[in-house]
């Protein structure tokens, strides 16, 4: 890192800092409030907005990088208007059908732009041009990437801090591969994300509610699309994805628990990743903690998997899916009766005992 891009980051970083108090008595005063219930683990109000300083904060660093110059026009055009939408809710509560119907806009807006995956290069087959199927492609990524950080939003400091650890890791995939605009972008948001952490870590003084979960989800949607653009291997899809492992992870076994426990799979519950922690008796900062050592494991993962071979990437999937199987059946993610893997396990080491 050098000063050009360590001045951005600091001034991202200190003007999130700084501006948080603010947003803080701004989402009092309008009522962009969170109320406690039954599902949350807070137990009184708590301003949201949060996301609000996080952008504030990466305008600063965006004009003070010098980033502006670059023709980034939809990028910022569809970052205000998800801001926008996320400030909405925060204080109204869209409905589920609005939100997503901007989100469409946005990623049509992109998309529209010429920031495509166009094409994909198969190991051993060549490449497979996508032609006008590019954009639905663009569009759902786009969609699923920025509702991905809003998935695991559930304790003080969660969300944020795994997007940090998500950003760092492309950040250094930037560095490694010389792309000196990701890398510019990653840590003009990362500083943002930082300086607001104060704030947000438990005991949290404010949440960062939709307006940040859904801008750090586009950011990183929009990272990892200008990472793809014009050099999509195979695997280039799979690295985002196992960046945001922790909200994957949990996301996929929400919707197997659901499956299983023959339930609607948009049903709320208290089974996810981080009420399942909690349940087994880790504090609220441990359980925390823990999942952030999960998402460095992820990203750490991730650096190795875009550098490896094809087979060593292979390897890597097959190894990551069973060890995720297996922690998601020790802690009962789906419930205490779904144990697939470690059922075999014990019938195995039984015969061998047997011997």
């Amino acid at each position: 890192m050098d000063i050009f891009n360590l001045l951005p980051f600091l001034i991202s970083l200190i003007t999130a800092f700084l501006v948080t108090p603010f947003i803080i008595k701004l989402a009092f005063k309008i009522g962009a409030t969170d109320r406690p219930n039954q599902r949350k683990v807070h137990q009184k109000i708590m301003p949201r907005l949060g996301g609000l300083a996080i952008f504030i904060g990466c305008i600063t660093g965006y004009f003070s990088s010098g980033l502006y110059k670059s023709d980034l026009t939809a990028i910022i055009l569809g970052a205000c208007i998800i801001i926008i939408i996320g400030v909405l809710d925060d204080r109204f509560e869209l409905s589920a059908k609005i939100k997503f119907i901007g989100q469409l806009a946005v990623a049509g807006i992109i998309a529209y732009s010429g920031l495509l995956i166009d094409f994909i290069n198969i190991p051993g087959y060549g490449t497979v041009d996508f032609g006008i199927w590019a954009y639905p492609i663009t569009i759902f990524w786009i969609v699923a990437i920025t509702n991905a950080i809003n998935l695991i939003d559930g304790l003080d400091g969660l969300a944020n801090g795994i997007s940090i650890i998500a950003i760092l890791s492309i950040a250094i995939l930037a560095a490694i591969n010389g792309n000196a605009l990701i890398l510019s972008l990653s840590l003009v948001i990362l500083g943002s994300c930082i300086g607001f952490l104060y704030f947000n870590f438990h005991p949290a003084k404010i949440f960062m509610g939709d307006t940040g979960a859904l801008f750090l989800g586009y950011c990183i949607a929009i990272l990892s699309l200008l990472g793809m653009y014009k050099s999509v291997a195979l695997f280039s899809f799979i690295v985002p994805v196992i960046i945001l492992g922790v909200p994957v992870f949990d996301t996929t076994f929400a919707i197997i628990r659901r499956l299983v426990n023959k339930m609607p799979i948009s049903a709320p519950d208290k089974g996810h990743l981080h009420h399942r922690l909690l349940s087994l008796g880790l504090s609220h900062r441990n359980t925390v903690l823990s999942i952030y050592g999960i998402s460095i494991l992820f990203g750490l993962v991730a650096i190795i998997f875009s550098r490896t071979t094809l087979w060593g990437s292979l390897i890597i999937l097959f190894i990551l899916m069973v060890v995720l199987e297996i922690i998601a059946e020790l802690i009962g993610l789906v419930n205490h009766k779904y144990k697939p893997f470690l059922s075999i396990y014990k019938k195995v080491v039984g015969r061998i005992n047997l011997f």
